[in-house]
């Protein structure tokens, strides 16, 4: 999490795993469209859930960086996802391409069941908000 951006858990609640109960600071608000496992250009190189989801989080980081924000800056995603039961069974590998492409950071996070997506071929959507905190 960057510098000025603060981790908020209530008192005597768990600390949640893989994700915040919410995330505090004040900055430049970066608001990411929906991103789904197509390359920029439009082009599906993957049908299967983790290869759309490696694409779609790539796809925010680029759009996040063309904002002047990177992983760190994100405080809240909202996930729509087509089959529920195959998000639960990738655990392992959802966290490993999480790891890889977006490191240590952990925000608010929700996640829906969508009966479908716009996309046909898409397995999944991610919605991203991003906080740039002001200079301290």
């Amino acid at each position: 999490m960057s510098k000025g951006l603060e981790i908020v858990n209530p008192a005597g609640w768990p600390k949640p795993r893989g994700y915040a109960n919410a995330v505090a600071g004040r900055g430049r608000m970066v608001f990411v469209a929906g991103q789904i496992g197509w390359t920029p250009d439009g082009r599906w190189e993957s049908d299967d859930f983790i290869g759309q989801l490696r694409q779609a989080l790539k796809n925010t980081v680029e759009v996040l960086a063309a904002a002047g924000a990177s992983p760190e800056h994100i405080v809240r995603m909202t996930w729509y996802v087509t089959d529920k039961q195959e998000y639960l069974a990738s655990q392992e590998a959802i966290g490993a391409v999480w790891r890889d492409l977006l490191g240590r950071n952990f925000p608010a996070m929700a996640l829906v069941q969508v009966v479908a997506l716009v996309e046909d071929r898409a397995r999944l959507e991610i919605e991203t908000t991003a906080l740039v905190p002001d200079e301290v």
